[in-house]
């Protein structure tokens, strides 16, 4: 399958910045599941070339403006060939040791009732097995429930309060595959949603290791192991790390941001020509504190 992208996201400052870094990953990278077929990120307009391989084996950039402006514009697109593994990417090549990937972070602590949770899973079919359970125990506890949490909410609150989104069942289940000794990391990318559905975001999933087979993509949201359907673009011990925008502002006043993602399966250039479109209408940004 291949899948045409579009994701802009607007920055837009009621002061004009004096100075605004940013760390970009934006750029995906060749695994089992997927090749880049081709792929720009630009910033106001301009390509971004700088772009770095970092520990993990992908790629970053930073972006930094010392002068004023008053908006920042960053496009990521391009077309990626995707093929059906059933979640298992192997080994990816990641220079950092998967022990690593046990790390607790504030945003994937373990509770109790989590660990309780995770512990409490049968383990006699083997790890592969309980992480299949693991991520049906997830979505069976969490119902997915847009407006109730936030970038910050943690593993353990989203848990107690038994609704979230995609962020929220991603840690969710990192936090009981660490608990029960299993590396697990989050991974942001895109998703092609199902006919009828409508996505305009980024979306957010787990990996966890499994010895005999790598890496393997769960996305407790959908109750599936990733497809052809999903791209991944990075990956990090919890959603803030692997986050495809970060950065620092120095201004004064509200920021208004507004992100739209656009993705759709490339045939024959049709949905490319729709896509191209629908991305000229850009929806007014919400206005946010700083």
């Amino acid at each position: 399958m291949k899948l045409l992208v579009r994701h802009q996201t607007v920055y837009r400052y009621e002061a004009s910045a004096g100075r605004v870094a940013m760390r970009l990953k934006l750029m995906p990278v060749d695994t089992p599941a997927q090749k880049v077929l081709d792929w720009q990120v630009s910033v106001n307009g301009e390509p971004l070339t700088g772009f770095r391989p970092n520990s993990y084996g992908e790629m970053e950039a930073i972006w930094v403006r010392h002068d004023r402006m008053d908006n920042a514009v960053i496009v990521a697109e391009g077309l990626v060939e995707t093929r059906e593994s059933h979640g298992v990417l192997g080994w990816l090549g990641c220079p950092v040791h998967p022990r690593y990937f046990l790390r607790e972070t504030r945003l994937t602590g373990a509770s109790d009732a989590i660990r309780a949770m995770a512990l409490a899973l049968p383990d006699d079919d083997g790890p592969l097995a309980r992480l299949h359970a693991l991520s049906a125990a997830v979505s069976d506890a969490v119902a997915y429930r847009p407006g109730v949490t936030t970038a910050s909410t943690t593993a353990a609150e989203a848990f107690a309060l038994g609704a979230g989104v995609c962020q929220d069942h991603a840690q969710i289940f990192i936090a009981g595959a660490r608990a029960m000794g299993i590396p697990a990391r989050y991974v942001s990318g895109y998703l092609l949603a199902d006919e009828g559905d409508v996505l305009h975001e980024t979306h957010g999933w787990a990996e966890a290791l499994v010895p005999e087979l790598g890496w393997i993509g769960f996305d407790p949201s959908n109750r599936v192991c990733v497809t052809e359907r999903y791209l991944r673009i990075a990956c990090g011990l919890d959603a803030d790390e692997a986050a495809p925008i970060r950065g620092s502002v120095t201004v004064a006043g509200d920021i208004w941001i507004d992100a739209d993602v656009r993705i759709a399966q490339a045939e024959e250039g049709v949905e490319e020509r729709q896509l191209q479109r629908q991305q000229q209408q850009i929806v007014q940004p919400v206005p946010t504190q700083d």
